[in-house]
């Protein structure tokens, strides 16, 4: 792959383009702590900057059944779609850096008082790239993120792999309530509340199963780091996200080896 950066895309802030031009001469910006910043160059990549995307979304209204567990689709589509603006927005900068990947991907969320059932969706991280002159694109020739840390990515590479895409899958599932008959006959009893087991269980499935989904997209051989995070935002008790995210990797060719145990030791100290 060249060496120079590639074309800012019309859709970014001309701040962005300004920002970004200025990383061409040398300069780079990262929220790599020192010692990430060490593994990162150990591992042969080198940072190019910190890159970022924004989607404020408005998060549109469906109807939901009291006493019917549901997945919403509506809003399951919404809060995934707002995640890839924000995320394709991040690569965007990555790309005009001419990155390799991003590592320490991190999504967020926040809500603001001038847009109720608006939220922004944030994806931040720090480019990099090869010292090696090879491209390690993915599949779909877009530099590679991750949420793993410097000390993650470092590890990884030194029993080689190399990461993929961050995957996500996401599901927003309307939780029956109890009926009154069921709610009396259960009180003061251990039991079960199958209704709450099985609603719960089914959404978790659904954003499991929609990021492997990505995963196998990318042809990953596994997926690392998975996380599984479970938020209500504005809707309440009753109506959950569930978020699985997680890195998919490959085995690259090439590869170092394992580190020794005690490599691993000395950065804990």
């Amino acid at each position: 792959m060249s060496d120079q950066p590639d074309v800012l895309p019309a859709d970014l802030p001309k701040d962005a383009g300004r920002r970004l031009e200025e990383l061409e001469h040398g300069l780079f910006t990262s929220d790599l702590s020192v010692n990430e910043f060490l593994l990162i160059k150990d591992a042969g990549f080198h940072p190019l900057g910190f890159v970022m995307g924004s989607s404020i979304y408005h998060i549109g209204l469906q109807t939901r059944n009291w006493s019917k567990s549901q997945e919403l689709v509506k809003l399951s589509e919404a809060m995934y779609a707002a995640r890839e603006l924000a995320m394709t927005r991040m690569e965007e900068e990555a790309i005009a850096l001419g990155a390799d990947g991003v590592v320490g991907v991190r999504l967020d969320v926040n809500y603001y008082e001038f847009g109720k059932d608006s939220a922004e969706f944030i994806a931040m991280g720090t480019a990099i790239k090869a010292e090696d002159g090879r491209s390690y694109r993915n599949a779909e020739g877009k530099p590679f993120t991750s949420d793993l840390s410097g000390q993650g990515f470092w590890t990884l590479r030194r029993v080689g792999h190399i990461p993929l895409g961050l995957v996500m899958g996401s599901c927003v599932y309307h939780i029956a309530h109890r009926g009154i008959g069921q709610a009396v006959t259960q009180m003061g009893n251990n039991a079960e509340l199958v209704n709450f087991t099985q609603a719960l269980y089914d959404a978790r499935e659904l954003a499991m199963t929609r990021m492997q989904d990505e995963a196998n997209t990318l042809h990953a051989t596994g997926i690392v780091e998975v996380r599984l995070v479970e938020k209500s935002h504005m809707w309440g008790s009753h109506t959950i996200e569930f978020l699985a995210l997680g890195t998919a990797v490959a085995s690259l060719e090439g590869a170092t080896g394992a580190p020794s145990p005690q490599t691993i030791i000395s950065l804990d100290q």
